[in-house]
């Protein structure tokens, strides 16, 4: 009789390919040592832990910020484009969020509302706004979620830059191959 697994247990056999893919029919294992498919198999449970993790914090910001995830990635941007010197527009926003016009002007209502964000004349477009974030928000955003984000930074400034290479390597290219690109069902 197969013995209970804690919730830590059932998520690593989550991503497991011999769970997955008992019968080889999507992933190929010819060539492949055991020993390496337990080693790629731990990879897959390490990316599942990150990808919890980034989920979990995603979830106590947009909570303690009282905003949605759309509304945190509009902030964001506006707090990287004044780091940068930019000027940012509803438009802008619109392009960087891939959202409508419409749903744009309802989530600058609803930040502006809240306090988090101003409106003000752009200094070359008579007919733009200049979207700003608010420097409450702002240091609320930088003193929360933006620390806890730059732990990043710190795990990877440890790393040698061949190690680094080879993780962007795998990411880039992990990436490439997740993308949606040339998938027909994607798109229907």
């Amino acid at each position: 009789m197969p013995r209970p697994s804690n919730g830590s247990d059932l998520r690593d056999n989550l991503y497991r390919i011999d769970a997955n893919d008992p019968d080889s029919e999507l992933i190929t294992r010819s060539g492949i040592s055991t020993s390496e498919i337990d080693q790629v198999n731990v990879l897959m449970s390490a990316m599942a832990r990150l990808r919890e993790a980034e989920d979990k914090l995603t979830k106590a910001s947009t909570r303690y910020m009282k905003l949605n995830k759309t509304d945190m990635r509009a902030l964001h941007y506006l707090i990287v484009s004044e780091n940068r010197g930019e000027l940012v527009t509803a438009g802008d926003i619109a392009n960087h969020l891939e959202i409508t016009t419409a749903s744009t002007t309802k989530l600058l209502d609803r930040l502006e509302h809240a306090g988090h964000i101003t409106r003000e004349a752009h200094p070359s477009d008579r007919r733009a706004l200049v979207i700003r974030i608010t420097s409450s928000t702002r240091l609320s955003a930088m003193n929360t979620v933006g620390r806890q984000q730059a732990k990043r930074f710190k795990v990877a400034a440890e790393l040698t830059p061949e190690e680094r290479r080879v993780i962007i390597d795998f990411l880039e290219t992990t990436a490439r191959e997740l993308s949606l690109t040339d998938v027909a069902w994607a798109h229907e």
